[in-house]
């Protein structure tokens, strides 16, 4: 499969960076020899200075014979032109990186039609990452398949969880009324991604996910040592457009929502485009500020600021304040792994969001969905089971899974059901599998014929 990145930013490496982990015929083209550079020193990928945008350039890269192009400069309107080019060049598939998220919804303009098969918009994204996390108050990670018929919940385990110096395995005959399957932890001040085996064992402040049904969620409280509570007011810091799309979205959801602007103009737009949303004009660096809205009274503080330090810092001042939870926008992408080392229950990434949902066009195997967790470098991936598969032949047990992989469930006819020991997978299931990046390939080889 020969695939085209167009764009050697933040996205483009990271999409460069799982391609190369299973030696996809990658090409990256950007005009920044600098960046280039970088991704020559770092992935065994092949890259190319040029524009994208140029006829000359992209048949250079070999734009005919390509199976996708992934558009995914910082610039909306070159993504558009290179994939409606490289359609017009041959190309099977093409991608754009977009920010207008009107374009996802309209009705008016086929882009089909002038060569672009699917749009990404990280700002969209990320805008619905912090609606999840809000509405699942304790988690500081949560993604749903099948429209929440298997959760995937990841929490820190408190002082007073149960599972704390329990193995897994005890843990799960011990809460054997609960259905869960432990598929990963990362403990505090470790780097590596544990894929927990029955010996594992649980310790104060492990960083664990969970697969779960959606009757038993409420039950998992229990297991990390916390109450679940209500999130209703919201203060959000910062009127970008993540600002602007959560802060609609989290009104039209019944939830109290402040938001705080510092340029006075762009206060006095959202105050008319944001209805429901009470606009305070101020710099949200100001603790003495946060203290005249009530910072102490909210249930959780979204900052969404250009500057990432900025959202970092003042999610800590919230967090000193009592706030219960605490979400930043960062936009280095080697912050993600350190929120909960530094007290922030949760940093987003939308150029990480935007890789994730672009990543799964590429995926063999029926892949339906695909999703990056915040805290471990891993994936958890959605697969449509088909006929006369590997993972169909024999039981769980007996399924020759790599050790840097585990199931996390299956959905059968809109139920879900727990993969343990003897549960048998059947074609037409939709199979969840947590696993490392580099066993997605080995991974791949059991869903396909």
């Amino acid at each position: 499969m020969k695939i085209i990145i167009a764009g050697a930013g933040d996205v483009g490496f990271h999409l460069a960076k799982l391609l190369s982990n299973e030696s996809k015929d990658t090409y990256v083209i950007d005009s920044d020899a600098k960046k280039l550079k970088y991704i020559d020193d770092h992935l065994d990928v092949i890259t190319l200075k040029g524009d994208a945008t140029s006829l000359s350039s992209l048949k250079d890269v070999g734009i005919a014979n390509a199976d996708l192009i992934l558009a995914v400069t910082e610039s909306q309107n070159t993504n558009l032109t290179i994939a409606a080019l490289s359609k017009k060049l041959g190309v099977k598939k093409t991608i754009a990186r977009i920010s207008n998220t009107e374009f996802l919804t309209t009705k008016e303009i086929n882009f089909v039609e002038v060569g672009i098969d699917y749009m990404i918009s990280p700002e969209y994204l990320a805008s619905k990452e912090i609606e999840t996390l809000l509405n699942e108050s304790v988690f500081n990670d949560k993604i749903e398949f099948e429209k929440g018929a298997i959760n995937i919940l990841g929490a820190r385990l408190s002082s007073k969880s149960p599972l704390v110096d329990k193995t897994v395995q005890e843990a799960k005959e011990t809460f054997s009324d609960i259905d869960f399957i432990t598929i990963s932890l990362k403990r505090e001040n470790q780097v590596e991604t544990i894929i927990p085996r029955g010996n594992t064992v649980f310790k104060h402040h492990d960083q664990v996910y969970f697969s779960v049904p959606q009757h038993a969620v409420d039950k998992i409280y229990k297991l990390i040592g916390k109450q679940k509570i209500g999130i209703k007011d919201v203060m959000i810091l910062g009127g970008s457009k993540i600002g602007q799309k959560a802060a609609k979205s989290l009104c039209d959801n019944n939830f109290n929502v402040k938001l705080i602007e510092n340029k006075r103009d762009k206060a006095f737009e959202l105050a008319d485009s944001l209805c429901d949303t009470l606009i305070i004009q101020g710099d949200g660096r100001n603790v003495e500020l946060l203290e005249e809205e009530a910072i102490s009274k909210m249930d959780a503080f979204v900052a969404v600021t250009g500057n990432s330090e900025t959202n970092i810092m003042s999610c800590l001042v919230a967090k000193s304040k009592g706030v219960k939870k605490t979400i930043a926008l960062v936009e280095n992408m080697d912050y993600i792994n350190i929120s909960q080392t530094i007290g922030i229950d949760t940093l987003i990434n939308k150029k990480l969001l935007a890789a994730s949902a672009i990543f799964k066009h590429v995926r063999k195997g029926k892949v339906l969905a695909l999703a990056n967790l915040h805290n471990v470098d891993a994936e958890v991936l959605e697969f449509f089971v088909r006929r006369n598969t590997k993972v169909t032949q024999h039981p769980i047990k007996d399924i020759k899974l790599t050790k840097k992989a585990v199931f996390g469930g299956v959905v059968r006819k809109g139920e879900a059901l727990m993969t343990f020991g003897d549960f048998q997978i059947q074609p037409g299931d939709r199979a969840i599998v947590f696993c490392l990046p580099e066993a997605i390939g080995e991974v791949e080889k059991l869903f396909n014929n």
